[in-house]
């Protein structure tokens, strides 16, 4: 098997290549981004101008490249649909023209800002940010390819994400974080997504719908991921709570709660709390 990853340095990316590193299955790894270790280059502004030659032998395409700030989505609208819709889905066209299966990254902010819904993959996507607009239009474009599958990604937790890198630096600097709240998402590990991706390119027919909302069974605030962290810590992290300002929330929902309806029923989700996913995390790191 082989495998091409776009967005080969990303944060994500990162975990899976160690994975399939250890995979004596997977024969070639051919890491497409703009970093110095990269095998191809690949800039999504000029997608038209990339060598779809080297994806003639490649089996699965895992597209985790976007420009993923909800803010700068917002403040520099056109060129970040240029990247994360229009060099994106360029790009997925001529991989699945060359008989490549793809993965894509998308996100839970393709539903809307619906407090009071449970979204599952049969949901109406009704996306009112601009990000989650940038995402919903990929879907769009592709819905009903037999050849694409998207992964819906609530808030991936590891050791690190931003906020939980964020609260691990406030200890070992000695500082008090300040954890926004409310804010709201179905939590998941890291290692939950790179079971989700492993499931996938090993299971693409037996899987058969198009969608996976990767979500954990618990919707988990910024709160509980801090008191996590302490009850892991020994409560070393120092945090007083605040509300955001109304401009927080303008590129982002307080709450999305999102379910799978498959994913636990494939078995391809680990039916684990929040708890244990995030100790699993923190068992890597020294504080």
């Amino acid at each position: 098997m082989k495998i091409a990853i776009v967005g080969s340095s990303g944060y994500i990316a990162g975990f899976l290549i160690e994975r399939w590193k250890r995979n004596k299955e997977i024969e070639h790894i051919l890491r497409l981004d703009q970093s110095d270790e990269a095998e191809a280059y690949i800039n999504l502004q000029r997608a038209d101008e990339f060598n779809y030659s080297v994806l003639e032998q490649i089996d699965f395409v895992i597209f985790t490249a976007a420009i993923s700030g909800p803010d700068q989505c917002a403040s520099d609208f056109d060129f970040c649909w240029k990247i994360n819709v229009t060099g994106t889905s360029y790009f997925i066209r001529k991989a699945i023209e060359k008989n490549c299966r793809v993965v894509f990254f998308s996100s839970d902010a393709v539903f809307g800002d619906y407090p009071n819904k449970i979204f599952d993959e049969e949901s109406k996507t009704d996306a009112s940010t601009p990000y989650g607009k940038m995402k919903k239009a990929v879907e769009d474009e592709f819905a009903g390819e037999q050849n694409f599958k998207a992964i819906r990604l609530s808030y991936v937790s590891s050791a690190k994400d931003r906020f939980v890198s964020y609260c691990l630096n406030c200890i070992r600097n000695g500082e008090t974080a300040d954890v926004f709240h409310p804010f709201y998402r179905n939590a998941v590990s890291v290692h939950d997504v790179v079971q989700v991706v492993d499931y996938l390119i090993n299971h693409w027919n037996t899987y058969t719908p198009q969608f996976l909302n990767v979500a954990g069974k618990e919707l988990v605030s910024r709160v509980r991921i801090a008191d996590e962290i302490n009850r892991y810590s020994g409560n070393r992290l120092q945090y007083t709570v605040s509300m955001p300002g109304k401009a927080f929330f303008e590129n982002r929902p307080q709450i999305t709660h999102m379910k799978s309806l498959y994913g636990f029923r494939y078995g391809v989700l680990s039916d684990n709390t929040f708890t244990e996913k995030i100790v699993k995390e923190l068992e890597e790191i020294k504080l």
